[in-house]
C-alpha cells in the first residue's frame, strides 16, 4: 500500500462523517482493516482517542447510525478532493 493511499485511508477515518463503507468502496478495507491500519500507524494515545471518539456515538463512522437527512460524506468546509489526492489551492 502506498504512503499516500495510508494517509488517505487515517484522513477519512478520522472525519466523522465519513463512514468505514465508503473507505471500504474506495480502498477495499474493512471496519477490522482500517483499526488495525490505525492502531499500527498512529501514537497510542492518538489511536485511543480515536477509537474512543467512534465508538462515543457522535462519530457517524457506521452508515446505519447517521441521519436520514446527512447525505454527504464530508464536511462543507473540507478541500476538495479528486483521484484520492487533495486539491491544492
Amino acid at each position: 500500500m502506498l504512503q499516500t493511499d495510508k494517509d488517505r485511508i487515517i484522513e477519512m477515518a478520522w472525519e466523522d462523517r465519513t463512514p468505514f463503507e465508503a473507505i471500504a468502496v474506495q480502498f477495499g478495507l474493512s471496519e477490522a482493516d482500517v483499526i488495525a491500519l490505525m492502531r499500527r500507524e498512529l501514537k497510542r494515545s492518538s489511536f485511543n482517542l480515536w477509537r474512543k471518539r467512534v465508538n462515543s456515538g457522535v462519530s457517524h463512522k457506521h452508515s446505519k447510525k447517521q441521519p436520514e437527512d446527512m447525505t454527504r460524506f464530508r464536511c462543507s468546509r473540507q478541500k476538495a478532493i479528486s483521484n484520492n489526492k487533495i486539491s491544492k489551492r
